[in-house]
């Protein structure tokens, strides 16, 4: 680690909890709908529609509220009332509006870190959304860059390292997905951490990767493992 100059963090499940929120919408929804087709199957339902989604709405609330209408409307044959419709829309908004929690060792780490590395955010979602949660998160007075994107792929890291003029052996990751925070930031010789949360969301599973990483429980083991200890 005694290259690493940059240190970008991913956001949602990351920073704060943020998957949480999509099951207990995922949950409800399955709820609402016991009368036209059974939990699992809509939950299929619902990945498939995600699937085709992403590449036109991206990630977020939103988008994963549009594809959760979406799926009603399919896995009713089109007979789902407008009531439960509403129902649906005032979750997404319901997330929107909720206080941001930070996850553990967060608020400690970053100042820490803040006066030894440039520290960045890379995320992927909604723009409006995303800057809303940092904003407020108080996390904002810590980061040098902020980075939204639609999708976390090699192309997008390699542009970030032209941005921030870094070499990607000066760069370490540090997030909760292996397809999106680990893999691609491993595919051009940079270094990252992973961090796992309980509930991981079924478009992130990837393959473990051949590559060397590191793997922690909680923000709170990231300056011991910068150090080396």
């Amino acid at each position: 680690m005694d290259t690493i100059k940059v240190i970008g963090f991913d956001a949602d499940d990351t920073l704060w909890e943020n998957g949480v929120h999509f099951k207990e919408m995922e949950a409800t929804c399955c709820q609402l709908m016991e009368a036209y087709v059974s939990a699992d199957e809509m939950s299929r339902l619902l990945y498939r529609i995600e699937q085709q989604n992403m590449p036109w709405y991206g990630y977020g609330v939103m988008a994963f509220t549009l594809s959760l209408i979406e799926a009603c409307i399919e896995g009713s044959g089109g007979r789902v009332p407008a009531s439960v419709i509403k129902r649906i829309l005032n979750l997404g908004r319901d997330v929107l509006g909720r206080p941001i929690r930070l996850l553990s060792g967060v608020k400690q780490v970053l100042p820490l870190l803040q006066s030894h590395y440039k520290l960045i955010v890379v995320t992927k979602g909604d723009l409006l959304d995303q800057e809303r949660k940092l904003s407020a998160s108080g996390l904002l007075p810590y980061f040098h860059h902020i980075e939204v994107v639609t999708e976390k792929h090699v192309s997008n890291y390699s542009r970030l390292f032209e941005v921030l003029d870094v070499r990607p052996c000066e760069f370490l990751m540090v997030g909760n997905s292996l397809r999106s925070d680990i893999v691609p930031v491993l595919a051009l010789g940079g270094k990252a951490v992973h961090i796992p949360q309980p509930e991981v969301w079924a478009h992130e599973n990837a393959d473990i990767p051949n590559q060397e990483y590191m793997t922690i429980r909680s923000m709170d083991d990231l300056p011991a493992i910068l150090r080396g200890c």
